[in-house]
């Protein structure tokens, strides 16, 4: 386990294009990059956006989403910004089409920036929130205060499942290696599945207050996933067995996968934690591998 000292809390991380480690700096409103050893700090054109969610997408360029300043941006590796006006700007992802589709939490739209600069969007009542691709060629997303996760296809049709836990609040979600979709509820402690037909499974942490927020699919083709209450990783595998492992610091928020398969945890105590996934974390509790809660459409 490598750790990386940051003059800040970071919230997000990505790999970018040009291969190094790119992160959000919340409450200082700048953007970092770390490779070789160096950590390089960006200022933006304005410091009080409250930069949350980076993802590397069209372009080879970086873009990131300014939740308190409501703007999406773009930015090329040597740091030039642009940005459009996004009120909430929340969750962004790729899509299948190439597009960059992101969330706008505060407005309730789910919305694609198509490569000429024009921005279409369908209303999402309840806070979407995190977004990703499906294998299904459409986007999945979670609404955090609406308790479902949603899923839109390409022309902008959506279709939102409620959640059979009530108060969940879904945040992170991610495409697994089993053709479903994972998510973390950050207001249950658990970890939800969905297929691609909307039936849903959850698996309860052992922790309640465990608090998980993002999740990735791993190279070990397992789901890992922050804990910002306990100040864990987690994993999960696809037939529900959770292990834990402890990170140095505290509140991990986002989490990426780099060229070599090792993850990188953003720590809002001020770091960036390297972890390995070849040596599987212990098993906290066997008894929290299947909550027992399923549903169907």
């Amino acid at each position: 386990m490598g750790v990386v000292e940051v003059p800040g809390a970071p919230y997000g991380v990505a790999v970018g294009p040009d291969g190094a480690l790119w992160f959000t700096l919340v409450a200082q409103g700048v953007i970092g990059r770390y490779a070789d050893g160096d950590v390089r700090i960006f200022a933006l054109p304005q410091a009080d956006g409250q930069p949350t969610v980076i993802v590397s997408g069209p372009g080879d360029m970086l873009w990131f989403t300014e939740y308190q300043g409501g703007r999406l941006d773009r930015m090329s590796t040597d740091g030039a910004v642009t940005s459009i006006e996004a009120p909430g700007a929340y969750g962004a992802c790729i899509g299948p089409d190439g597009a960059l589709w992101f969330t706008e939490l505060t407005a309730g739209r789910v919305c694609r920036l198509a490569a000429d600069g024009s921005v279409t969007a369908v209303a999402v009542e309840g806070m979407p929130s995190m977004i990703t691709a499906g294998p299904d060629g459409a986007l999945w997303f979670t609404v955090n205060q609406g308790n479902a996760v949603g899923r839109v296809d390409s022309e902008l049709n959506p279709t939102v499942y409620p959640l059979p836990t009530p108060a969940a609040a879904p945040v992170g979600i991610t495409a697994g290696p089993d053709g479903a979709l994972w998510f973390t509820e950050i207001g249950s402690g658990a970890i939800g599945r969905i297929t691609t037909d909307g039936v849903i499974t959850e698996f309860a942490l052992s922790d309640p207050a465990a608090r998980p927020h993002a999740i990735v699919a791993g190279p070990d083709g397992a789901l890992w996933f922050t804990e910002w209450g306990s100040g864990a990783l987690g994993r999960i595998a696809t037939d529900g067995r959770i292990s834990h492992l402890a990170l140095p610091g505290a509140e991990p928020h986002g989490l990426t996968v780099d060229a070599r398969g090792h993850l990188w945890v953003a720590m809002e105590s001020g770091a960036l934690v390297e972890v390995s996934t070849t040596d599987e974390p212990p098993v906290r509790a066997a008894a929290e591998a299947r909550s027992g809660r399923s549903s169907e459409p």
